[in-house]
């Protein structure tokens, strides 16, 4: 993740849009053409409440049928005309919008136009379309709709009117009806807790803190594989109010993964399987290829278990689990049977594991070593070696203006601490890429900053190597340029680091990660503050005794005619052990 925002490094993100036909607003619902079935997960209602009418019961080739979909308030739809003596058959014709700002035209069966859906999630009671009668349309039609009133209430093929074409015999055929609906399998209810006591011997074993078990600590996230000959039994458990999911992956990004979700919805538990289409939310499946399914809610915490088949010859989106993959274990909010982008990075395997193999006790990461390595060294360039280069630059000449090899030792530590800077910042920067495979576009506005920050790191070290003599006219526009680019650059990369402290590749615990931040960069501008202050005050002495040693010049030079030498020789002396005691003063004091 630094990447991310916005599955980041391998990262598991399940997240749910509000919801229509098949969860999707804009109603591009294509993959619910053929069973006109949305992939909610949820078990349709099986009373309608919403009505088809049609403007005339008789068609023939080329007629254009108005047909109406009214009822209560609802937010998507998917239409289509089928065959009514094989409603399972494609769709028939093609549909004529009335109004394009509610309804949009769907390719079904390579067929343009043949199916239509909503365009938008808003709350409508009725809808008009016109559907165009084809040249080969067979004797009997029947409109067919799938009304989504809300994610979990929704009807599949509410059956329409059936039209005829004038000739044909009457439709007497029962099979004119709804399509029946698909039971689902039963789901019982856990007693007791899951028990690690078997991980590493029968079970095969996913624990977060490694080693913790269900059975006494709440906070343990544990995930286990029991194998009974041709199928696994899954448990999972963990801390959670909204909802517990893992996922097996051929690598350690998201997508193209077979995923199974725990659902809290009041007082119940929904386990589903999934699969994972990229970045964004999981695509909810059929729950046919799971068995004895179980749940359990206590004091917080979310337990279920399935079991499913090793092999699923012929199921589209499971994979086989006798093969290795990286396994994934997230958790998040749900709301009304939706669910929402995971509190906390995923946990994931360091390597791929067969679960069915040779039982083990393994556990997992949230972040991988080389983000870690990206934020430390970035930490140490940008608020160590840094802030100390530009203090040693700052208040430190008068006091290390030794020579040491050929130059003054200030300006040698100074240019050594920068260009350390310089080089961690650039093994820092290539780290996340290394990561990612590539750029990030989940990972906010950090990636953009860290890349001024960059920028401007490796053209400060070119900018010094042109620095002009000291006396040359163009040395203060040097130092002025190179003061600005230095302090921008501070500022960018304390602005980057905040916001990367945020990203869920890192895991760091809040609020103690802004605290400590803070506290780093207060301490940093603090230190410097003094030491103005403290310069400034020594300059005022300077001043205070530098007007002194004037006067005492003036008011004896008019008098030294009739004073006597010693007396002059005297108080030359005691101006010049004046100047070298504000100068001993000046030097011991700028050490601060």
């Amino acid at each position: 993740m630094m990447a991310v925002p916005g599955f980041t490094v391998g990262a598991f993100i399940l997240l749910l849009h509000l919801s229509s036909v098949a969860n999707y607003p804009n109603g591009k619902v294509t993959k619910s053409c053929h069973g006109m079935v949305p992939e909610h997960g949820h078990t349709p209602r099986t009373d309608p409440i919403h009505n088809i009418s049609v403007s005339q019961m008789t068609f023939t080739s080329g007629d254009q049928i108005k047909v109406t979909l009214s009822g209560p308030e609802f937010k998507g739809f998917l239409l289509e005309a089928r065959d009514a003596e094989a409603l399972t058959g494609p769709p028939i014709g093609s549909f004529t919008l009335i109004d394009s700002q509610m309804s949009q035209v769907l390719t079904c069966e390579d067929t343009q136009g043949s199916a239509v859906s909503h365009t938008n999630p808003h709350k409508k009671t009725e809808l008009k379309v016109y559907w165009n009668a084809p040249n080969s349309a067979p004797n009997h039609i029947q409109f067919l709709v799938t009304v989504v009133e809300k994610y979990k209430t929704y009807w599949v093929k509410i059956p329409g009117p059936v039209i005829s074409q004038p000739n044909a015999l009457p439709f007497t055929t029962p099979e004119g009806t709804v399509a029946p609906l698909s039971t689902l399998p039963p789901v019982s209810h856990l007693t007791k807790s899951f028990s690690a006591s078997d991980c590493g011997n029968k079970k095969f074993c996913v624990r977060s803190p490694l080693n913790c078990d269900p059975e006494k600590e709440r906070a343990c996230v544990f995930l286990s594989f029991t194998r009974d000959d041709q199928s696994v039994m899954v448990e999972m458990s963990g801390p959670s109010k909204g909802y517990l999911s893992f996922a097996f992956s051929h690598d350690r990004w998201m997508g193209d993964d077979d995923a199974y979700v725990c659902i809290h919805e009041g007082q119940t538990v929904n386990i589903q399987p999934s699969h994972l289409t990229g970045r964004s939310h999981p695509v909810m499946d059929s729950r046919d290829t799971l068995e004895d399914m179980a749940w359990r809610l206590e004091d917080g915490v979310m337990q279920c278990s399935f079991r499913r088949n090793i092999t699923l010859p012929g199921v589209k989106n499971r994979f086989d689990l006798n093969t290795s993959y990286y396994i994934f274990l997230a958790d998040g909010a749900a709301n009304d049977g939706r669910i929402y982008k995971h509190s906390q990075q995923p946990l994931i395997t360091y390597e791929k594991h067969d679960v069915t193999d040779y039982p083990k006790n393994i556990g997992g990461s949230r972040s991988l070593l080389l983000l870690k390595a990206h934020g430390a060294l970035m930490f140490v360039a940008w608020m160590t070696t840094v802030s100390i280069g530009v203090i040693i630059a700052r208040f430190f000449k008068p006091v290390w203006s030794k020579v040491l090899f050929g130059e003054s030792a200030w300006f040698q530590v100074h240019r050594m601490l920068m260009f350390t800077t310089s080089v961690l910042t650039c093994l820092a920067f290539i780290l996340p890429f290394i990561y990612r495979g590539g750029w990030s576009w989940h990972a906010g506005y950090h990636p953009y900053l860290g890349c001024v920050v960059m920028i401007l790191a490796v053209l400060q070290p070119l900018l010094a190597a042109f620095r002009p003599p000291l006396h040359n006219q163009r040395r203060q526009m040097f130092n002025w340029t190179h003061w600005g680019m230095g302090t921008a650059a501070r500022i960018i990369a304390v602005a980057a680091m905040f916001l990367g402290m945020d990203l869920p590749g890192l895991t760091l615990p809040s609020p103690w990660k802004t605290y400590a931040m803070t506290g780093f960069v207060a301490w940093h501008v603090g230190t410097e503050i003094i030491l103005e202050i403290h310069a400034y005050r020594l300059s005022r002495k300077v001043e205070i005794l530098d007007d002194a040693r004037i006067q005492i010049f003036q008011s004896f030079t008019g008098a030294e005619a009739e004073v006597s030498p010693f007396f002059y020789l005297l108080t030359k002396a005691l101006m010049i052990i004046l100047s070298f005691s504000h100068m001993s003063i000046f030097l011991s004091g700028s050490c601060f």
